[in-house]
This record gives structure tokens, C-alpha cells and sequence, in this order.
């Protein structure tokens, strides 16, 4: 039953609203639409996208590979700490991103707890794409979990059961049975996971540095133009929000919970609907 809300919540709410749009309508207002193709195909420009979508998507092969097998733990498995570890996986999404870099020199830099045990490997993450997809997967795998977690926590175990008496495996009942069943929120959380790989900033500038062409991903771009070309920084900033926007549109429904009506219940047999009683007027 639909009636007018009260203007005490109203106007706070059109506020609300209007002060998360100005912004983007901002961005739209001083776009410079009649040279947008030429400043998105400025050499830099390219060399800073490309880096940035295989940055982005191997963030995310790396964020399937150990997120998946996360959110199974922590919607499947009691184990002691169980709440902290949890906890641990949702800090990334809540730190400061400057702060997520420097955990991320203090634990895998040179200097850091695994700092001597990558070198002997002979791995250099610091200043390097390696370390700018390390900071992608550290700020972007948490997306993936949560949201895998919670369809995870609602699937009947029923199926996973149905499936082991019948002689499947752990992997097998998993590739079979409960990943098929949860496609939409792994596919949701995998396009967040993605989008926030993408538009990651802080804590690759903190922990990988800004060298065109090995870390200079497309926000550390547009940080660059600002100082110099605030028309070309605005042109580059359209694309990451219609990057975004594209994202939040596809998600529409399932990741971002869009309300929808509640099915009426059929009478029971033999019994006869209630007849629905009339307002006052």
C-alpha cells in the first residue's frame, strides 16, 4: 500500500539524493564532448586503460582462485575464530587506502614479514605489476567473499548432501552442484570485485608507485592530468563512471537488492479467499 511520505523524511531524502548527484552531473557539465574521442585516444590515455584492465582481470582470476574457496569456509565450516576471520576479510573494505598500501610495503615489501622470503624466490612485488595486482586483490577480494558468502549461508545443504550420497567429492559437489547454484551472486560479486580492481588508487600509488606503463593504472592517470589537463582528467573520469555505472546497472536486482512484489498466497482447497476489506474513507 502505497501513501505520501512525510515531508520530514522527504526533503532529507531529495537532499540526500541531490548531494550524491551533483557531483556526476558535475562531471557530465564540464565533460569536453567535442574532443572526448581525441583525449581518449591520446597515447597515454590507452597505454594507462590497457594496463588497467589486465591489472583489473587478473585481480580477479587471483580474487576466484582464493576467494571462492574463502567465502565456502566461512559460510560452511564452525571453526574457532571463525568471527575474526571474517573480520580480517571485511577490514580492507573499511581502511583508508593510503593505510591499505603501507600494510601492504610492512607486509610484502622488501622490508616487510615476507619481505626476505620473496626476495629468495626472486619475487619483487614493490614498484612493480605484480605489486599493483597484489593492491587490487588486497582492496577487491572482499566483495567477492561477502557476496559469495551470503548465497552460500541461504543454499539448502540439502543439494551438497543429495550429491555426496551419490559418491561426488568435496570438488566435485562444489563445481557441480553449489557453484551452478549460486551463479548470479558469484557473477555479481565477481563484476564488484572487478569494478573495484579497476578503479583502485590509493593503495596501488602507495605500495606499487606511479611508473607509466608498468603501475600507472587509469585513476593514477587521471591524477596526473589533474595537475596539468583538468579538461582530459574529466574525460578520462566519464569513462571510469560509465565503467561503473554499467556495472551497478547490470547488478540491478541482485547484489543491490532491488524490492520486489511479494507473490500472493493461492487459497488453501476448500477454503475461500478472504474477501479484502475496504478502507474507510
Amino acid at each position: 500500500m502505497r501513501r505520501r511520505p512525510p515531508l520530514t523524511l522527504l526533503l532529507p531524502a531529495l537532499a540526500g539524493a541531490a548531494f550524491l548527484l551533483v557531483p556526476l552531473l558535475g562531471v557530465l557539465a564540464d565533460a569536453p564532448w567535442g574532443d572526448l574521442a581525441g583525449r581518449l585516444a591520446d597515447p597515454g590515455v590507452r597505454q594507462a586503460l590497457g594496463l588497467s584492465l589486465r591489472v583489473s582481470f587478473l585481480a580477479l582470476l587471483v580474487s576466484l582462485a582464493f576467494g571462492v574457496p574463502l567465502a565456502w569456509l566461512l559460510a560452511r565450516v564452525d571453526f574457532p575464530g571463525k568471527a575474526v576471520l571474517r573480520s580480517l576479510v571485511l577490514l580492507p573494505m573499511v581502511l583508508p587506502p593510503t593505510v591499505a598500501g603501507i600494510a601492504l610495503l610492512q607486509g610484502l615489501g622488501r622490508r616487510g614479514l615476507l619481505g626476505g622470503v620473496l626476495e629468495s624466490l626472486g619475487v619483487t612485488l614493490p614498484f612493480s605489476t605484480a605489486g599493483a595486482v597484489v593492491a587490487a586483490v588486497f582492496v577487491a577480494m572482499p566483495f567477492l567473499v561477502i557476496s559469495l558468502e551470503g548465497a552460500l549461508a541461504g543454499l539448502d545443504p540439502v543439494f551438497e548432501e543429495a550429491a555426496a550420497t551419490m559418491g561426488a567429492g568435496p570438488l566435485r559437489t562444489l563445481w557441480s552442484v553449489t557453484l551452478p547454484m549460486t551463479m548470479p551472486s558469484l557473477a555479481a560479486g565477481a563484476a564488484l570485485c572487478w569494478a573495484r580492481a579497476l578503479g583502485e588508487f590509493g593503495a596501488t600509488i602507495t605500495f606499487a608507485g606511479n611508473l607509466p606503463g608498468t603501475t600507472q593504472t587509469l585513476p593514477l592517470h587521471v591524477y596526473l592530468l589533474l595537475q596539468r589537463d583538468p579538461a582530459g582528467a574529466t574525460a578520462v573520469s566519464l569513462l571510469l563512471v560509465a565503467v561503473a555505472v554499467a556495472v551497478l546497472f547490470a547488478l540491478r536486482g541482485r547484489w543491490l537488492g532491488t524490492a520486489r512484489p511479494a507473490p500472493r498466497r493461492a487459497a488453501a482447497p476448500g477454503r475461500a479467499p478472504r474477501p479484502r476489506r475496504e478502507r474507510a474513507s
